[in-house]
């Protein structure tokens, strides 16, 4: 599914895309990915409901200029804006990675409507970021330096270790070309610069006033946001829901694609109750 479309805001180009058609369903990506990620799910699904993809400012086929900051708060005020645009009804939002931080800063802080929420291995509780992230975030601007034969090494070997299964090589070339090149390289170091735990802070005390339901999916063998945060953020959220998804690790979508679709599947069209 492509983004193709594109959305103006505060002199940024959102790209987006829709498909299918019945009950609005929108999925956000996280960090270092973009909307490719979720594409082969949004293919499916788009077979019985609206399917909405888009990559965040600084990130895919947005823009990325490097003016315009890219943290999580802004990317909360974007998503809210593009929810407008789109003028959803109550979709209901799944969301990897970064893009539960997101999801949730929209709905708490901005007044985002959902019907309900799927967080799959997201960021969403203190402490978060893996050790590589963290020695960029407090180098970016020597990172920012390296040959692009290095950085390009670099990224891949990043990238690879956020799977459990090993990444095949298309997969691995795909997750990594947005980053390539001079602003793809610029702008894959400013976004790691520019990530600050006190985002989540800012939401964490409010978890528990999600009125909407909440389902939590995490691979038990996720090396980059380990499983105790499901279990922190599935007693943080009263009434969510949790399923665990073994041999899984941070990109579940990749090491267990059936297990993930069947899960979401099941949470996008839960059975009536019995009798």
């Amino acid at each position: 599914m492509n983004v193709d479309e594109v959305f103006e805001w505060r002199g940024r180009r959102i790209a987006w895309g829709r498909r299918g058609e019945g009950p609005p369903v929108v999925l956000c990506h996280g960090t270092p990915w973009s909307s490719r990620l979720w594409s082969p799910f949004a293919d499916a699904l788009a077979r019985d409901f609206t399917v909405h993809l888009w990559d965040m400012p600084g990130y895919g086929a947005s823009s990325k200029d490097p003016e315009h900051p890219v943290d999580l708060g802004v990317q909360g005020e974007a998503f809210a804006a593009l929810l407008d645009h789109w003028g959803l009804d109550r979709p209901r939002v799944i969301a990897h990675d970064y893009g539960g931080a997101v999801a949730l800063r929209a709905a708490l802080l901005h007044g985002a409507g959902y019907s309900a929420l799927c967080l799959v291995d997201v960021v969403a509780l203190r402490p978060w970021g893996s050790p590589f992230f963290t020695l960029v975030k407090e180098n970016a601007e020597v990172f920012a330096l390296l040959p692009d034969a290095v950085h390009e090494g670099a990224l891949r070997a990043y990238i690879s270790g956020a799977g459990h299964r090993g990444l095949r090589d298309d997969d691995l070339d795909t997750l990594a070309a947005p980053w390539l090149g001079g602003e793809g390289k610029a702008a894959f170091y400013r976004q790691i610069a520019q990530a600050d735990e006190r985002f989540t802070e800012q939401v964490e005390p409010r978890l528990a006033d999600l009125s909407f339901p909440v389902h939590i999916v995490w691979g038990t063998e996720d090396t980059w946001i380990p499983v105790d945060r499901a279990h922190r953020l599935h007693a943080a959220i009263p009434h969510s829901t949790l399923s665990l998804v073994p041999g899984a690790g941070h990109l579940i979508q990749l090491d267990a694609p059936v297990a993930l679709a069947d899960e979401l599947r099941r949470w996008l069209s839960p059975r009536p109750p019995a009798g």
